[in-house]
């Protein structure tokens, strides 16, 4: 059974690459800024 986010449920929390080696995850803004999280799978792939 696979686990599916519904409204009003929290993102869970994942991190990412950044600058000079770093790395930022979601639970560092968690609170503090509003997140938009965007996923575009062939934005930057050409064809």
């Amino acid at each position: 059974m696979e686990n599916f986010l519904k409204i009003g449920d929290h993102a869970p929390d994942f991190s990412l690459p950044a600058t000079k080696q770093e790395q930022i995850t979601l639970a560092d803004y968690r609170g503090k800024l509003n997140i938009v999280v965007a996923f575009y799978g062939m934005d930057f792939t050409p064809g």
